[in-house]
């Protein structure tokens, strides 16, 4: 029987810069080691130590046909956070490229932004 999802892989064209979005977001480092010529290189959330984000360089032409669609124009993933107004500023100060301030809806206040490659990601702030 499955159990969880254990890890979600993004194609990328630059895994470093990608590594220093990510950090900005509060990611650490859980694996980066070279298997041949492949840099495994996986990140996790300090409070979801089960749950792994895959930054893969994408390196075949479909591979590199999704970096920043693999979504297509949709969230690539959902985050939740608990202070989102203050996400907002903390984040757009430190350079991530939000597509616009965050807004209060019945469910609660949230906001999209993107990554390096252009993958749209959410955060949200239930009510």
């Amino acid at each position: 029987m499955l159990t969880k999802i254990t890890h979600i892989t993004l194609f990328t064209n630059n895994q470093d810069a990608a590594l220093t979005f990510y950090q900005k977001l509060g990611f650490k480092i859980h694996t980066d080691a070279m298997f041949g010529e492949m840099r495994w290189l996986t990140l996790h959330l300090p409070a979801q130590l089960d749950m792994e984000l895959v930054l893969l360089k994408a390196e075949s032409e479909q591979e590199k046909a999704l970096v920043g669609k693999q979504a297509g124009d949709k969230p690539v993933f959902n985050f939740e956070t608990s202070d989102c107004l203050g996400d907002y500023e903390h984040l757009s100060a430190a350079g991530v490229n939000f597509l616009a301030k965050p807004e209060t809806q019945p469910w609660g206040t949230s906001a999209a932004f993107t990554d390096v490659d252009g993958n749209v990601l959410y955060m949200c702030q239930s009510n």
